[in-house]
């Protein structure tokens, strides 16, 4: 046989197992440590459902998933980071209305592509918002907020996770609707601000409820109003910004898990699969429910892609109508 039908032979071979190699190392997935990018630091919401879903996910893998806080940038540090990464399965992302809800609109230049970038896997927790207040500032009421800003124009802030995300973006439209003065601080994720409404050096806080629980229990914040349809039940007593006339002031914050795009789609599934079965674990939904967040029902990753597509189209009219910019 002449060697240059037997280098054809070999290469055929070679290529015929690809496949199979592949198949093989996905059914093995995964044989070391899975990184889970979380667009901001430690202490807040995102975080808390980071660890609750990266814990239980190391279970059912029978292998490490470590949560790599990289807060910064509204979300577009770790979602370029995440867009970047190989697709081996290894790096996910722990995407959120802010990257790929509001912040593509917010943003002049993004550092990726929403919708290209990424293949989504499932979505795994949403949270209603609330209005808090730290307990020294002499407000009761929704009413008694607006009037106290206009009555001391610039001298009261609210702080948020950051520019352009749904906390900072919530109180652009909170002022829009209302004609309260308030001045806009943003910090590097919910909690670093959660902590400071409790401290007194920012007044208010557009945002969800986990974050602030602590503070809320020590009675460092107060609850003023529930961003949401209907009351909530951790704050029966608390009135929603519909009842209190303004329904237009209306958002639920929501977090999911996608990895970088062209992962494997067996791959994929199986990501699915496991990310479903944890959220159907009732030890999840109470903890997650302790915290104000609610665990996702079960969804596949198609559902995941137009719940993104419908969060993008949604939130284009309403960052145009608030005028509200990142910066």
């Amino acid at each position: 046989m002449k060697n240059s039908v037997k280098k054809q032979i070999v290469t055929i071979t070679l290529f015929a197992a690809l496949p199979c190699a592949a198949s093989h190392a996905q059914q093995n997935y995964p044989t070391r440590p899975v990184r889970l990018i979380v667009t901001v630091p430690p202490g807040g919401a995102a975080d808390l459902v980071a660890r609750v879903m990266a814990q239980k996910l190391g279970d059912a893998f029978a292998q490490t998933f470590v949560v790599d806080n990289r807060g910064g940038g509204g979300g577009q540090i770790a979602a370029e980071l995440a867009a970047k990464a190989a697709p081996d399965g290894y790096t996910l992302l722990q995407p959120s209305i802010t990257t790929h809800g509001i912040g593509p609109h917010v943003y002049e230049k993004l550092l990726f592509d929403p919708v290209k970038d990424f293949s989504p896997i499932a979505l795994y927790a949403t949270m209603p918002m609330i209005i808090v207040v730290n307990a020294q500032v002499p407000v009761k009421s929704i009413k008694d907020m607006v009037a106290l800003s206009k009555a001391k124009p610039g001298a009261y802030a609210f702080g948020s996770s950051g520019s352009g995300g749904a906390p900072h973006l919530v109180g652009e439209l909170f002022k829009a609707a209302t004609g309260a003065n308030l001045q806009h601080v943003p910090y590097k994720g919910s909690g670093p601000a959660a902590t400071d409404v409790a401290g007194g050096q920012v007044a208010f806080s557009f945002d969800a409820i986990a974050p602030h629980m602590p503070h809320i229990k020590s009675g460092r914040t107060r609850v003023l109003a529930a961003i949401s349809p209907a009351r909530l039940a951790l704050f029966p007593d608390v009135p929603t910004m519909k009842e209190m006339g303004y329904p237009q002031v209306a958002a639920s914050i929501w977090y999911g898990m996608m990895a970088p795009a062209g992962v494997a789609k067996p791959l994929v599934a199986r990501l699915n699969a496991e990310t479903n079965k944890v959220l159907g674990l009732q030890d999840v939904k109470d903890r997650m429910a302790g915290a104000g967040i609610d665990a996702a029902a079960a969804n596949t990753p198609e559902d995941f892609a137009k719940f993104i597509r419908d969060e993008l189209a949604k939130w284009g009219p309403v960052v145009k109508a608030a005028g509200a910019k990142a910066g």
